[in-house]
């Protein structure tokens, strides 16, 4: 079967379309992580069953807010280990959200690109995509990464926190609780392949407009 210009640029879009569409609904949901009490040990204490987003925990069918506020807490009252959360939580929710933007402009450029058939644009887009989604960016000497670093942040994050309990309530006190990531977070890590293959894609189509440039006419 012979592989196209065409049959390229619209994989590449569908890629990107379904990477845009996965992360905002990962964004927008509250399945990040879980956390479960065992059934037979909860008879005698609160049942503690709940799953959070990014920005808001779900309890009991009840949704609160995240009593971690990283902007505007007073990092006065908290410890070393509790700064360095705030400062990931922090991280964390701009880095995806900006992601989130960056990735809706790429689909911007990919379609001027494919549309102009330009070898050029369609490399420097693929390169962009790239960059999104794995190359590092410093904010304020602290490096991150877009989308892989907002995932990769959140599972350090949700593990220190997790060790940060542990800590304070000791491993009996969460004998009974069972964590784990949720779907939000699978949907998150999606959209970072689709992204990873919508680069690659656009890469490919670019070559193969390159050879279709130069390949000689025949009158």
């Amino acid at each position: 079967m012979r592989v196209t210009f065409g049959s390229l640029v619209i994989s590449a879009g569908i890629c990107g379309i379904l990477s845009f569409a996965f992360l905002a609904t990962s964004l927008g949901t509250e399945y990040w992580y879980i956390i479960e009490m065992n059934p037979m040990n909860i008879s005698d204490i609160e049942d503690m069953s709940s799953h959070s987003g990014l920005w808001s925990i779900n309890e009991g069918g009840k949704m609160y807010a995240d009593s971690i506020d990283s902007f505007t807490a007073d990092y006065s009252r908290y410890s070393e280990t509790e700064l360095q959360m705030l400062s990931m939580h922090s991280a964390i929710v701009v880095l995806l959200p900006f992601s989130l933007v960056l990735l809706l402009f790429g689909g911007i450029c990919g379609l001027v690109s494919s549309l102009a058939r330009s070898p050029v644009l369609l490399t420097g887009t693929a390169s962009y995509f790239f960059i999104c989604s794995v190359c590092m960016c410093v904010m304020h000497r602290s490096p991150g990464l877009l989308t892989l670093c907002g995932v990769g942040l959140y599972i350090i994050y949700s593990y220190q926190a997790l060790a940060e309990t542990e800590r304070l309530v000791g491993p009996e006190g969460l004998a009974n609780i069972h964590t784990s990531f949720g779907w939000s977070l699978g949907l998150a890590w999606l959209s970072f392949s689709l992204e990873l293959l919508a680069g690659v894609l656009l890469l490919v189509a670019a070559q193969m407009a390159k050879l279709q440039n130069s390949s000689p006419t025949v009158a």
